[in-house]
């Protein structure tokens, strides 16, 4: 299993649409990505109080090519430009060894 971590950090004026999140851009992550080995998405989002990040993603792909795959995708501009629609801040993305 490899995991890729889409983070988004807690900056001044942060906006950040947890609703939209949920009901629209998470389903179109797994409908752009499942394709490519995405077997699962955690979505945490912070407790109260000052915290570095509004939200944390974590996925799941059955391996690093189908993170490779998914990343050079076509339907990664899609995923991609659907961010303006819930925040004004740019994800950090990373892939964590496992």
């Amino acid at each position: 299993m490899a995991t890729l971590i889409v983070s988004y950090p807690a900056v001044d004026d942060l906006t950040f649409d947890r609703e939209y999140y949920l009901s629209t851009h998470a389903s179109l992550v797994s409908a752009a990505w499942g394709e490519f080995g995405l077997q699962s998405a955690e979505i945490l989002f912070p407790a109260p109080g000052p915290q570095p990040f509004a939200c944390v993603t974590v996925l799941r792909f059955s391996d690093q090519a189908g993170i490779d795959a998914a990343l050079s995708s076509a339907r990664t501009a899609e995923v991609v430009g659907d961010v303006p629609n819930f925040t004004n801040v740019q994800p950090t993305i990373f892939r964590a060894d496992n």
